[in-house]
């Protein structure tokens, strides 16, 4: 399971890069292994406002539909919209392979994340 420095990362698997107050999302290494062969993302619409904990986007898979929860409150001001042609990309590199950045309200709300090491040990509880 390859998890990256620097990201904050949820309990639902979501991590998140913060650069000022943009928050970039996607979905964890151990989230797309866990869903397998990833055929369909149903990206949220840009302009969007989201709570933190809604599920603006899903993820599809051969195995299940996964709800994408978003990690802050604030505007979704854009979506990776190559995944809606090639969705196997979150495969290939779920850390290159964004789903949305959101325009934070609060970026306190980042508090209630993750770091890397405090991610690592969560999922080793969750195997």
């Amino acid at each position: 399971m390859k998890v990256v420095d620097g990201l904050k990362y949820s309990k639902d698997h979501e991590w998140v890069k913060v650069d000022g107050n943009k928050a970039t999302v996607g979905i964890t290494d151990y989230a797309q292994d866990s869903l397998g062969d990833i055929v369909f993302v149903d990206l949220p619409e840009p302009g969007s406002d989201v709570n933190a904990g809604d599920a603006p986007a899903v993820v599809e898979s051969v195995k299940a539909a996964s709800d994408i929860y978003s990690p802050v409150s604030g505007t979704i001001i854009e979506v990776n919209a190559e995944l809606e042609v090639s969705p196997e990309l979150i495969n290939e590199d779920p850390y290159k392979n964004w789903i949305m950045v959101i325009e934070m309200k609060d970026p306190g709300e980042l508090d209630s994340l993750m770091d890397t090491g405090e991610y690592e040990e969560y999922c080793k509880g969750e195997a």
